[in-house]
């Protein structure tokens, strides 16, 4: 059983931002984070859940996902995801990284746990500190997508 914590974060929604992971197995712990120049809090905790899953070298892992985000949880388990596939995401923001996410996700059995956010949670007061540090470092990356469908006003 592998065990993933995420958080994201962004300051201004949009503006910088970045996300936090810890994964757990076992004796096994790793972090993971990184910064972007202009990205929004949503876009933040589901990239953190792709790139959780991305991170794991083994496919058909039966993976624990723990998120303070109402956003991605309700997304997939109250299957909205599926409505906005079937109608090719029309209105709908974050294609991409939706896009992304189904696509890591059915190489694994995945769960999702909502956890409440800023409420002591050992894992996702941790996520969230790599979440908010990786937003605020020097050299951020760019969310390329975000920052041409904010420029051309999609």
């Amino acid at each position: 059983m592998i065990e993933i914590f995420t958080d994201g974060a962004s300051s201004g929604n949009p503006g910088p931002g970045g996300y936090g992971v810890i994964l757990r197995a076992g004796k096994h712990y790793k972090e993971l984070s990184e910064g972007f120049r202009k990205t929004t809090n949503n876009r933040m905790e589901l990239l953190a859940v792709i790139k959780a899953l991305e991170a794991l070298k083994t496919p058909n892992q039966n993976v624990t996902i723990y998120s303070d985000s109402k956003y991605v949880i309700d997304a997939i388990e109250k299957r909205w995801l599926n409505g906005w596939l079937a109608k090719g995401f029309a209105g709908k923001k974050n294609k991409d990284l939706w896009l992304r996410y189904l696509a890591i996700a059915k190489m694994h059995n995945v769960k999702f746990v909502w956890v409440r956010g800023h409420n002591g949670h050992p894992e996702n007061e941790r996520c969230d500190q790599l979440a908010v540090a990786a937003g605020k470092q020097k050299d951020l990356l760019i969310d390329t997508v975000f920052e041409a469908e904010a420029a051309s006003g999609m």
